[in-house]
């Protein structure tokens, strides 16, 4: 009997673990996102639509940041607002001309995210997974770097 209960225990463990450190599915171009290139970084995560003005006015401070941050580990990721998949994801982002990552996959529900009613928003993900700030409207790139100075203390 003991035997079984620490085995059940053992495969429940491994079950409940599985989920951290999970992929994040495919990017715009198919590729596979493996969670060791964003998980332990810092995540500006952006929600944009093709629809949305403000969206298309920040994609190019959001690529100049993602170029800017690199070396310093912080990444840029975008999820399209619609869900658009495959060939649309990728049509509608190169259309935007975004330069950064795009989830087909939203990932929401890993970091607790609620559904916002506006567009864009973006999300600031420490290297812990925790979210720190929420920022609704167009972001440019010196107000995210004086958003993450102040939520890391220094940049």
């Amino acid at each position: 009997m003991t035997r079984r209960l620490a085995a059940a225990l053992a495969i429940t463990a491994s079950l409940l673990l599985g989920g951290c450190g999970a992929d994040y599915g495919l990017d715009q171009n198919g590729q596979a996102v493996k969670a060791e290139q964003i998980d332990g970084h810092w995540l500006v995560l952006n929600y944009w639509a093709e629809w949305c003005g403000p969206c298309r006015t920040e994609i190019p401070e959001l690529n100049a940041a993602a170029k800017q941050w690199q070396a310093q580990g912080i990444k840029v990721v975008g999820v399209n607002f619609d869900g658009l998949q495959g060939e649309e994801l990728k049509k509608a982002s190169e259309a935007l001309g975004i330069g950064f990552t795009v989830l087909a996959s939203d990932p929401a529900e890993r970091y607790q995210l609620p559904r916002s009613e506006a567009l864009p928003v973006t999300y600031i993900i420490d290297d812990k997974g925790k979210v720190r700030e929420q920022l609704m409207g167009e972001q440019t790139l010196e107000g995210l770097n004086q958003k993450l100075a102040a939520l890391k203390g220094t940049l």
